[in-house]
């Protein structure tokens, strides 16, 4: 691969981390077959047949907030009552509307709607490649670089709560474990991001393994 995919993401300062994400970052992939997200790769491509013929297209934010010395991913705890992933872990995002110019200008309203979070502090630097989700969504996500001194305002029937983890940790291939679950009437594996009290895992567990492979790490899933 490039430079970087003979050094450890995790072991790169943050000045570095914030130059390799601008790089491989720099477009939008367009084209490419979805990844099924839910378990990163590991499961049983039978769990294919569950998708629909045409999802519904979606797009989430992955904000990546600079700290100076070090970078972290902003996440969201999802409200115990919703229709889809309730309680779990997220990144802010949802369907495409009628009025959104693309995956971007959705990304960025469904974050300034679910947590408050304004795009004048997002500085969007490029979109991973689409993820299919089980509940029937074709999910883009947008990363963008988050300058502090925002302010959130949570809207409670969506989000439960946030809290941010070193993105340093979610990039170190040591951090992950695997883990079974009855998935769809199967006994499927996942590769689960535990931090702290947190445990990621699914679509936005997926996310994360890609966004390391994108940057450089090779043989993400598998090393």
């Amino acid at each position: 691969m490039s430079e970087v995919a003979s050094v450890e993401l995790h072991l790169l300062s943050a000045a570095r981390l914030r130059e390799v994400l601008r790089m491989r970052l720099a477009a939008c992939p367009r084209g490419d077959p979805p990844r099924i997200a839910h378990y990163a790769g590991l499961a049983s491509r039978r769990l294919e047949f569950l998708m629909p013929v045409v999802p519904t297209r979606a797009a989430v934010l992955v904000p990546i907030v600079d700290r100076g010395d070090e970078l972290t991913v902003l996440l969201t705890l999802r409200a115990a009552d919703l229709k889809h992933h309730a309680g779990q872990i997220a990144f802010p995002g949802g369907r495409m509307e009628a009025g959104d110019a693309d995956a971007t200008a959705a990304a960025l309203r469904e974050a300034r709607e679910e947590i408050g979070l304004d795009a004048v502090h997002v500085d969007v630097i490029g979109c991973l490649p689409d993820h299919a989700v089980i509940s029937g969504y074709r999910v883009t996500p947008v990363v963008g670089l988050v300058r502090p001194g925002f302010a959130l305002v949570l809207d409670p029937t969506e989000v439960a709560g946030t809290f941010e983890a070193p993105l340093r940790h979610l990039l170190d291939p040591a951090t992950r474990t695997r883990r079974r679950r009855s998935f769809a009437g199967e006994e499927i594996e996942f590769l689960d991001l535990p931090w702290g009290q947190f445990n990621i895992w699914g679509a936005t567990a997926g996310m994360l393994f890609t966004l390391r492979e994108v940057l450089g790490g090779a043989a993400a899933l598998g090393d």
